[in-house]
């Protein structure tokens, strides 16, 4: 079992294609952070226009890659120096870069919303008879 206390978020700064697999995420964690891949700890990777994200981590008895797509919007970089191809960030900026927040400000960021028009009618079992 993991100790969530232990683990670390590392950020590619660098942009990354969203084709890439297991094999392709892991090199790229080990290259670029200096970590074993089968640590445990996140590795976070954008694409180039900041819609997609790939989170890879090591559980127990293989790799898991968590992908999200955005319908709108984009998520927001950290702050980093141009040199680095690599950041470690905090819980509370993954959570914030996840959840859409503005990593500056804590405002919401530009998202997808799901707007319905009409109010779905809920039947209950005697409406059926």
């Amino acid at each position: 079992m993991t100790n969530f206390s232990d683990v670390r978020i590392f950020f590619c700064t660098t942009p990354t294609k969203m084709t890439d697999r297991f094999d392709s995420l892991m090199g790229q964690a080990e290259a670029v952070f200096k970590q074993n891949a089968l640590s445990g700890h996140l590795f976070l990777f954008l694409n180039r226009s900041r819609d997609r994200i790939k989170i890879l981590f090591w559980d127990r008895d293989g790799f898991c890659i968590l992908d999200k797509r955005l319908e709108a919007g984009t998520f927001q970089l950290p702050d980093f120096e141009s040199d680095q191809p690599g950041i470690e960030l905090t819980y509370t900026q993954l959570t914030n870069l996840l959840g859409g927040f503005d990593l500056k400000s804590g405002r919401r960021r530009r998202r997808y919303r799901r707007v319905t028009s009409q109010k779905i009618p809920i039947f209950s079992g005697s409406d059926l008879a």
